[in-house]
């Protein structure tokens, strides 16, 4: 939702205020803002800097000139797009990344088959949140077991290039025997049978919690239409 609503909300003060009430606020209420803070810097500083340099001295419509550096000229109206773009990425890379910290995967997919989600799905969703994790952390025990048996994989670039292939085999072929062992543990227990599944228990869902997402759902439709009427000109 709260990606939905940075971008209806155009501008530069709308993401700014979202970003503020349904990602610092509940974050800071959590404890958990400087690792939010830190996660969400290094998902969006390669496309931030993409965005800024591109649109600052490439935005087509770009009159009001502020420099030029050597062929290229940086316009105001490219630094104003590229700002709201921003606004907008912060807002959606926060948002994400304040449900990976406070959500756990495990609840996630309870949570999904206890409102009616098939359990099919719900296995997709944990493992698509997973997957990255799993690869990182085998790649990781991967290179360590190598290192031990004498691979160089530090130094120059070429002796790196040199110690991927080492590491990419394994990686590989160890994330096809873990699916396919997960595979087998979910037949056996029953994984595919017909019929809706008895859950022993399932997260806790407060009155405040669905009033919170109550709201949120219901101010997609409101600012659809408060942008087709134009009453959201104040927020650009």
């Amino acid at each position: 939702m709260t990606t939905a609503l940075a971008v209806l909300a155009g501008g530069l003060l709308g993401p700014a205020l979202l970003t503020a009430v349904a990602v610092v606020v509940p974050a800071v209420i959590g404890r958990i803002f400087g690792r939010l803070l830190r996660t969400a810097l290094l998902l969006t500083l390669p496309i931030a800097v993409s965005v800024l340099v591109v649109n600052l001295f490439f935005f087509p419509a770009g009159r009001d000139v502020l420099f030029q550096l050597g062929p290229v000229t940086a316009t105001a109206e490219g630094l104003e797009f590229a700002l709201e773009t921003l606004a907008r990425i912060g807002a959606i890379s926060g948002a994400i990344t304040l449900f990976y910290l406070t959500t756990p995967p495990s609840e996630l997919v309870l949570d999904l088959e206890r409102r009616g989600v098939s359990p099919r799905i719900a296995f997709v969703a944990l493992a698509s949140v997973q997957t990255v994790p799993a690869l990182v952390e085998r790649a990781a025990t991967i290179t360590a077991a190598q290192r031990a048996r004498g691979l160089d994989t530090e130094g120059s670039l070429w002796r790196r290039l040199r110690g991927v292939l080492p590491l990419a085999g394994p990686v590989l072929l160890g994330s096809i025997t873990e699916v396919e062992a997960r595979t087998l543990a979910l037949e056996a227990r029953g994984f595919t049978r017909p019929g809706r599944r008895t859950l022993l228990w399932w997260p806790p869902d407060s009155a405040r919690q669905r009033l919170a997402r109550w709201v949120l759902v219901l101010a997609v439709p409101l600012l659809l239409v408060a942008r087709a009427l134009g009453w959201l000109g104040w927020l650009n």
